[in-house]
Order: structure tokens, then C-alpha cells, then sequence
């Protein structure tokens, strides 16, 4: 076995939505089952480390929006019985999947609002289950970049008002949103603008930013807003210290508001299938055209300005959207994704003790027990505690040790700051009994 950190966080998750996404449309492959999924998820395993849980997508045919508390409750024994919990689970709020834009009409804003409400409610039946202990409910702006251009300054305020209206159904539920930054959402689709909508938005305990460092890769080489880019056109991919100082830019803007994150690689380039169209190319995590240094460019995420961690995410996930099934099929793919997972956990992860591994309440009482007799004594006691010691060490001395370990237990009552001429019978009685059993 390789040596690891001992760090047990931040937890590794999986998603399961790279069975769904890109597939299943007319001329893309078919959809991955659930099930399918987190038997490969849970067969994964490296030097005995394995995933922890599972990230969730809210659509059929994985998981219906509109499923019932006992379609609920197999859903959480699904997951259970193979070791798992669910983490994070996206909404379907866009308009083929019956939500609606957050620019749009009143109507397709109510539908938007809609699904997260649908969505808050799921995970909000899943904590109650106990099979869901940390995770956010993930959104993005459901419209794109070119129908936001058309009026940007109005249409940011517009979502922005839609995702407080979204927040506010989160609060009801006890739950936060997490906006995906991603080139292919309007309003969202450079590092700026996201910074924009989230400060407009002004829900910080609410509503928050979903970093993917595939899809943020992509905001530093400006697709989709030339003008914001960080790095400059066809730049020198060997030049490490300038990507460096990129992903410096972009994390130090974005990192104070990111409350999940997905570990993941990427190429440089655009790609899309199906019904999820031009976004970053996820790669698998040895890809040799892959441009980032996983472990590395991960701690900008999970380190703060001053070096530490942030600790901001109890758990993180790795998302390798559009992968073709076959490759998906292959158990040494989940390997190689939960090796680079662990990775990261070691570089920038920390330990906790989890329920399974606190001492037993009886070991905690009794250190409990022991400071707070401390304060009992009175400053009244203290003069006489100091005689009574003289006293009977000195007589002790002259005793065999087995008579002198008598006298020792005598002396217990003293310290419990006992009147002082208790204290001087008592040492005086023990001393004329030692005597007469002489």
C-alpha cells in the first residue's frame, strides 16, 4: 500500500450525472442508469481508499423532481447500501427540463423558481433521511451568453432577482444554492460577470459559487468574453508560472464566494453533445493534453490569501461530464479518478474524528469530572491541608510501607477541603489506630 496523509477530509465524491449528461438525445448515446453508476463509484478503489458518496442530478432517469417520500426513501437506501451519501444535487431548472430562464417572462422565471423549490425539498427529505449530511442545492442561470448580450446590465439584475427569489425558498428549507460558473450560462459566462451577479445577487449565506476547474480554466482564456480574458491569446501552455498567476487572479476573485467544488481536468478547448452544448471539455485525469496541474491548481481553490485551508467544503467531487460510455464502462476509468481525487485530499485536505471514532462517553465524563473538582477547596483549608501533610508524612517514614499506604487513603478526605479540626481527628485517630495495631 502507498502512503497517504491521514486526512479524512474533505470527503470524495463522485457524480453521477456524467450517465446523463450529453446523452440520451437524439444522435448521442443512451443514458447511463443510476444504479449502474454507483456500482462503478462503488467498486472503485485505491491502496483501500474508496469514494465516500455520490453527487446527484434531479432528473429522470435517474431521480424524478417529483419523486415521492418512498421513492425518496429507496433512493437513500440505493445509496446506503453500497456505503454511500449523497452530497451535493442539482436542480433542473432549465426549460427542457421543466424549468425556465431566469431572464425570461414571469412565467419562466416561476418555473425556475419552481424546480429549486422541487429541488430544496428533495434534499431537504434526503437530510432527514440521514443519508445526506453536507451538499448544496447546484444552479446556474438556465440561458445563454448570446441572449444575454442583447441587454446585459438589465438582464444581470433580472437573474439576480430571480436567484433571490430562489433563495428565499432555500432558506425555507434550510438549504444553499450554488451557482456553476460556466461559459455557456448567460451572466455567468466569464469570471467578472459572475463576481457581478453574486455581489447583485447579495445572499452570501445563501447563494454561492460552484467552482469546476474545468469549466473555470476556460473563464482565464476569455471564450465566450474576449475581453475578460486572464491569459492571452495563443499563449505558451509550458509557461507554468503565467498559468499560475491566472488561476491566482481568478481564485483570489472567486474562492471568498465558492461553496462546492468539482475536481476535474480539461484540454483548453470547447466541446458539447447533445442538449448541453459549448462548454469546457472534461478530461480523464491522466489525459496527456490536459492542461492543468490537478493537485496543484486544486489548492488555490481550498487554500485562502494567508496559505490555509478554507475549509469551506466538507466534501468535494469529481465531474468528468460526456465522457463516451464506453470509457465510462471501464472500472480502471474510476480508479484513475478516485487516484486523483485522494490526491488532492492529501495535498490539501485535514483530519477530523468522525461519530465511529470518538472515545466512549464514560472515558469522556471522567476527564470531565476530574477539572471541576478542582475549584471545590476552600483558601480556609489550605494552612491545615499543608500541616496535616508534615504531619503525617513524617510519621509515615517511620511506618512499614504497607502501613504507610493506610495512612495516605486516611488523608483522601483532606483534599476535599474538609473543616480543620475534622481534618486533625481524623489524621490523629488514624495514627493511634496504626499504633495500636503495633
Amino acid at each position: 500500500m502507498s502512503n497517504h496523509s491521514n486526512n479524512n477530509y474533505p470527503k470524495l465524491h463522485n457524480a453521477m450525472w456524467p450517465g446523463l449528461v450529453g446523452k440520451g438525445s437524439p444522435g448521442a448515446e443512451p443514458f447511463i442508469s443510476l444504479g449502474t453508476m454507483l456500482d462503478l463509484s462503488a467498486a472503485a478503489e485505491v491502496d483501500g481508499i474508496k469514494f465516500d458518496g455520490v453527487d446527484i442530478f434531479l432528473f429522470d432517469p435517474h431521480v424524478n423532481i417529483d419523486s415521492s417520500d418512498e421513492d425518496l426513501k429507496r433512493l437513500a437506501e440505493q445509496v446506503a447500501t453500497r456505503g454511500f451519501v449523497i452530497g451535493s444535487v442539482v436542480a433542473p431548472i432549465w426549460p427542457p427540463t421543466g424549468g425556465g430562464s431566469s431572464m425570461g417572462n414571469e412565467e419562466e422565471r416561476q418555473k425556475f423558481v419552481g424546480q429549486v423549490r422541487k429541488g430544496c425539498r428533495i434534499a431537504a427529505r434526503l437530510r432527514e433521511l440521514g443519508v445526506r449530511p453536507h451538499g448544496v442545492v447546484r444552479i446556474d442561470s438556465a440561458c445563454g451568453p448570446t441572449d444575454w448580450l442583447k441587454a446585459p446590465d438589465a438582464n444581470t439584475r433580472l437573474i439576480a432577482q430571480t436567484f433571490r427569489e430562489a433563495a428565499d425558498v432555500a432558506d425555507s428549507f434550510g438549504e444553499r444554492l450554488a451557482a456553476e460558473g460556466e461559459i455557456c450560462w448567460g451572466g455567468m459566462h466569464s469570471w467578472r460577470e459572475m463576481v457581478k451577479l453574486l455581489e447583485l445577487t447579495d445572499r452570501p449565506k445563501t447563494i454561492g459559487f460552484q467552482a469546476d476547474m474545468a469549466h473555470t480554466l476556460l473563464y482565464t482564456l476569455g471564450y465566450n468574453a474576449p475581453e475578460d480574458a486572464i491569459l492571452p491569446p495563443d499563449w505558451d501552455w509550458s509557461d507554468a508560472r503565467q498559468l499560475d498567476a491566472a488561476m491566482k487572479t481568478l481564485t483570489t476573485a472567486l474562492r471568498p464566494w465558492t461553496i462546492d467544488f468539482h475536481v476535474a481536468q480539461n484540454d483548453g478547448t470547447v466541446k458539447g453533445s447533445g442538449t448541453h452544448d459549448k462548454t469546457g471539455h472534461h478530461c480523464l485525469p491522466n489525459d496527456p493534453n490536459g492542461k492543468l496541474r490537478i493537485t496543484h491548481h486544486a489548492g488555490y481553490w481550498l487554500h485562502g490569501e494567508d496559505g490555509r485551508l478554507t475549509k469551506a467544503m466538507r466534501h468535494i467531487c469529481w465531474d468528468g461530464c460526456m465522457f463516451p460510455n464506453e470509457v465510462m464502462m471501464q472500472q480502471q476509468t474510476w480508479n484513475d479518478i478516485l487516484s486523483a481525487m485522494i490526491a488532492v485530499r492529501d495535498a490539501h485536505g485535514w483530519r477530523e474524528i468522525d461519530a465511529g471514532e470518538a472515545e466512549p462517553a464514560e472515558a469522556m465524563e471522567a476527564a470531565l469530572v476530574e477539572p471541576a473538582a478542582k475549584p471545590a477547596r476552600k483558601k480556609a483549608a489550605r494552612p491545615a491541608k499543608k500541616a496535616a501533610k508534615k504531619k503525617v508524612a513524617k510519621k509515615a517514614a517511620r511506618k512499614p510501607v504497607k502501613k504507610a499506604v493506610k495512612v495516605k487513603a486516611a488523608k483522601k478526605p483532606v483534599r476535599k477541603a474538609k473543616p480543620v479540626k475534622k481534618t486533625k481527628r481524623v489524621g490523629t485517630k488514624a495514627l493511634k489506630k496504626s499504633k495500636r495495631k503495633k
